[in-house]
């Protein structure tokens, strides 16, 4: 029988955005009963944790895992975010609907057991939900206006030195904090250097414009809608209960710019980017279009950088999770891949605490790699796909695109929903 530890285990997260906060309430969910909870830090760069930034689609499989963290509930009883049932595609040019990749289910309640549709919400208030439940916790700290200088270990543990001369011990480190993470480049793998990945993300919301009766005006979608052109796909979506509001997403080919100061510039443009974001979807038969494009506020342009394929996770005390280990291009998954990256890897820290038996730390993160390369690796190849797709094409390549497409999503339909069904809490760990 294991003994019973003789003291909480210090855990230091990096990143104080949606994927360390998540981590944070796994780690303290799937605790073993004979481990006092684990004593986690979470230190963020900037001031206070992000609430800016665009609307994603949290599909049923990402909806489960918040649900289990107690971040739904936060979620839901602040009415936040849209319900989405499907999300519909449209060909700009002709305004007909082509497809839609469906989150009804069978019986029109959901997917899985029990069944979850999906849920459009922007990121700041998925995150003000999951700080919610993180308040909860008496385990976890959170401490903003942290900037990290140096991250050193050996076999007793990690130290992470901060840019104001304090610093801080743990026995683990887990890095969270995204693409350009500290924790890779200045510690586990300094040579995988984030890239370009050809395609930006232009996003704002726009109000809806009113008819004269005072009504608003039509949208061609239900909920959420994918508008496909021949230089990009524009995501058009309701995002809060009221629908007074729609998110107004555009990814797009974009040359590269060679400095971040460059692209900063860009991101700040907005008229810049509206104007080639108007140029880009001219001719469409749907006359919403321009008018969101029109009325899009805080326009901003967001370049997608991704990690190579593949790439190193972890040393003997310090783990990445989510965009630091494997940032990739949007593919419909994104938030839902990093809280089950969390809970998998929470759930194998916990089998090792729980065992007990003089193993090194470095077994349990062996373990979490050995069960979530192969889906990585999966989701990587999907990402491809999205870059493909909203690469510029003639009007031929265009044509023979919108045939394919209700073609790809029927036949890929079984496929996306084993994920969506999936619950990685009762995943056969094997360890």
């Amino acid at each position: 029988m294991a003994s019973q530890p003789s003291r909480s285990f210090n855990i230091i997260i990096l990143g104080g955005g949606i994927a360390g906060l998540t981590t944070a309430l796994a780690l303290s969910k799937f605790t073993p009963s004979n481990a006092p909870p684990p004593q986690i830090t979470i230190f963020e760069i900037r001031p206070e944790p992000a609430t800016i930034g665009g609307a994603v689609n949290l599909t049923p499989n990402a909806l489960r895992l918040l649900a289990h963290l107690g971040a739904l509930q936060e979620i839901r009883a602040r009415h936040y975010g849209q319900e989405c049932l499907a999300v519909e595609v449209f060909d700009v040019y002709s305004g007909t609907k082509l497809a839609e990749s469906s989150f009804r289910g069978p019986q029109g309640k959901g997917l899985g057991d029990p069944p979850f549709t999906a849920l459009r919400i922007t990121r700041g208030e998925a995150l003000k939900g999951v700080l919610a439940a993180i308040e909860k916790h008496e385990n976890i700290k959170l401490v903003c206006g942290k900037k990290t200088i140096d991250i050193k270990e050996d076999i007793n543990g990690v130290e992470i030195q901060f840019e104001s001369g304090d610093k801080e011990v743990g026995d683990v480190l887990i890095g969270c904090d995204g693409i350009h993470s500290f924790a890779r480049l200045h510690h586990v793998e300094p040579s995988r250097k984030s890239v370009y990945s050809g395609v930006c993300n232009a996003f704002g919301f726009a109000q809806r414009r009113k008819t004269e009766d005072g009504s608003y005006e039509q949208t061609h979608f239900e909920s959420s809608c994918l508008n496909m052109g021949r230089r990009g796909m524009l995501l058009t979506s309701f995002h809060d209960e009221t629908q007074s509001s729609i998110y107004v997403g555009a990814l797009m080919q974009v040359p590269e710019i060679e400095s971040r100061d460059g692209w900063k510039a860009a991101g700040k443009d907005a008229d810049k980017t509206r104007k080639d974001m108007l140029d880009r979807y001219s001719g469409a038969a749907l006359p919403l279009i321009p008018h969101l494009i029109e009325d899009a506020q805080d326009l901003y342009l967001w370049p997608v950088f991704t990690l190579s394929k593949g790439g190193k996770w972890a040393t003997e005390r310090v783990m990445l999770i989510g965009d630091s280990a494997h940032a990739m291009p949007p593919q419909g998954e994104s938030t839902g891949i990093v809280f089950e990256d969390g809970v998998l890897f929470a759930r194998c820290l916990g089998r090792w605490m729980e065992k007990n038996d003089g193993a090194s730390v470095k077994e349990a993160f062996d373990a979490y790699e050995n069960l979530r390369r192969e889906r990585i690796d999966m989701a990587f190849d999907e990402s491809q796909n999205v870059v493909k797709t909203v690469q510029d094409a003639g009007w031929l390549a265009h044509k023979i695109k919108m045939n394919v497409v209700p073609w790809f999503l029927w036949w890929t339909k079984g496929y996306r929903e084993k994920h969506f069904v999936e619950d990685v809490t009762t995943k056969e760990l094997n360890y």
